[in-house]
C-alpha cells in the first residue's frame, strides 16, 4: 500500500535540527517557539502564551502515553548492533527494527527470519518475519519472539535507552523525552507535540476554561520510507475522553487534537456521523485527501520532514494552503525541528457559534 505525496514541499536547513533539550541551554519547556497559523494570517509567540490563542470551552485532546527505554544494546552473530523495540504483539512478541550500532541513519537490510539476536543479561530476540507482511526482504521492521525473563517493559527500564538519532549528538536522560502527560508507558518514541507543556500551562489552561482530556497510542518507532503508509498502532479512547469529545463539539467549541498521535487516535474512534465512541484496539487509520478528519478542528504539532506522512495528516486538519504558508514561515524565521523542537498550532477555522 502506498500513500498519497503531501501537497507541502520544502527544503531547510541543517541548522533547523533541534540538538538538544531546549532546557540544556537555559529554555524552558514551555519557552520554545510557538507559531500560531489561521485563516487570518500567522502569529510568532511562545508556547507559554498558547492559552491566549484559544477560547474557554475549547478542549485539548492529549496523549497520556510514555515513552520506553526502547533501544537496546544487541549481538548479531558476535557483532554489535542496535534494537529498537517498536510495538507489542503480544507478551513476549515485539516488532522490532535492528539498526548498526553506531551512527546508525538506516535499519540492517540483510535480516532473515529464524535469526537469533543477542540481549543484554544472557535475553535474546528470535526473527519470525518481516513485519506488517510476511516475506518481505529488506524489511525494515521486523516480528520477533523475546526470551526474556519477566515482563518486557521491565526489562527494558533496566536495560535500555532512549532511542536517539543522529540529529542528537549525545545522550540525555528517559525524563527528557517524557510529557508532563505521561503515564502509561508503552511509545517507543515521545509523543513530542505536548512535550512543550509545564504544569504552570496546564494550571493557567484549566483554569481559563480549557479543558484537557486523553487518549491513548502508543507510538512505534519513527514512520516508514518516503510514500509508506504509517504502522498500525495501538490506542485507546476512553469513555469520559469520548463524552467530552461530543459535548464540545455541540456546544460549537473546537476539538484541539495535540499531536499526530492524538488525532489518529480520536479520528480512528469517530464514526461516519462524527461521533466519537469509547474504543480500544489497533488503528491503521491514514487521514489525508481521501479520509479528512470528522471530528478534529485544530492540531498542536511539531515540525516534520518533507515527505512525511504526518504532512498528509496536517494537511487534512488544516488545509494545504495553511500548512505550507506555516512551513515556509518556520523555515524564514528559524524554527527548530524534531522532538525538541518548536511547535505550531493550526487552527483552520475560528470557533463555531454557539
Amino acid at each position: 500500500m502506498t500513500i498519497a505525496v503531501p501537497q507541502t514541499q520544502f527544503e531547510r536547513p541543517p541548522t533547523s535540527d533541534a540538538v538538544e533539550p531546549p532546557e540544556a541551554h537555559g529554555v524552558a519547556r514551555d519557552g520554545v517557539k510557538l507559531m500560531v497559523a489561521t485563516s487570518g494570517g500567522v502569529v510568532h509567540t511562545r508556547f507559554a502564551d498558547l492559552g491566549s490563542h484559544l477560547a474557554p470551552g475549547d478542549l485539548l485532546v492529549v496523549n497520556n502515553s510514555a515513552t520506553l527505554a526502547a533501544a537496546v544494546d544487541g549481538f548479531r552473530d558476535g557483532a554489535p548492533i542496535a534494537v529498537h523495540f517498536s510495538a507489542a504483539l503480544d507478551d513476549h512478541v515485539w516488532v522490532v527494527e535492528l539498526r548498526p550500532a553506531t551512527n546508525a541513519t538506516a535499519h540492517l537490510p540483510d535480516i532473515e527470519p529464524g535469526e537469533r539476536i543477542g540481549l543484554p543479561d544472557g535475553a535474546a530476540l528470535v526473527v519470525i518475519a518481516s513485519h506488517p507482511r510476511p516475506g518481505v526482504a529488506g524489511s525494515r521492521l521486523w516480528t520477533s519472539r523475546l526470551a526474556i525473563e519477566g515482563d518486557v517493559t521491565s526489562y527494558l527500564a533496566r536495560h535500555g535507552r532512549p532511542i536517539r538519532y543522529g540529529y542528537v549528538p549525545q545522550p540525555w536522560p528517559l525524563s527528557s523525552y517524557q510529557t508532563v502527560f505521561a503515564t502509561r508507558p508503552g511509545s517507543a518514541e515521545m509523543a513530542s507535540a505536548a512535550r512543550p507543556f509545564s504544569a504552570q500551562l496546564v494550571t493557567s489552561l484549566v483554569s481559563a476554561g480549557i479543558a484537557i482530556a486523553p487518549i491513548t497510542l502508543h507510538a512505534g518507532v519513527s514512520s516508514a520510507e518516503q510514500g509508506e503508509p504509517p504502522a498500525a498502532e495501538p490506542f485507546e479512547v476512553p469513555a469520559a475522553t469520548a463524552r467530552l469529545v461530543n459535548l464540545t463539539r455541540a456546544s460549537g467549541a473546537r476539538v484541539i487534537a495535540v499531536g499526530t498521535t492524538a488525532t489518529r487516535a480520536l479520528e480512528s474512534a469517530a464514526g461516519t456521523d462524527a461521533t466519537v465512541h469509547p474504543m480500544a484496539g489497533w488503528t491503521d487509520l491514514v487521514l489525508g485527501p481521501d479520509r479528512p478528519p470528522r471530528v478534529v478542528d485544530g492540531l498542536i504539532t511539531g515540525w516534520h520532514d518533507a515527505g512525511a506522512s504526518h504532512l498528509l495528516l496536517l494537511e487534512a486538519v488544516a488545509g494545504p494552503g495553511l500548512v505550507a504558508a506555516a512551513y515556509r514561515d518556520a523555515i524564514a524565521h528559524g524554527y527548530l525541528w524534531h522532538e525538541f523542537g518548536d511547535s505550531a498550532l493550526l487552527l483552520p477555522t475560528a470557533p463555531r457559534s454557539r
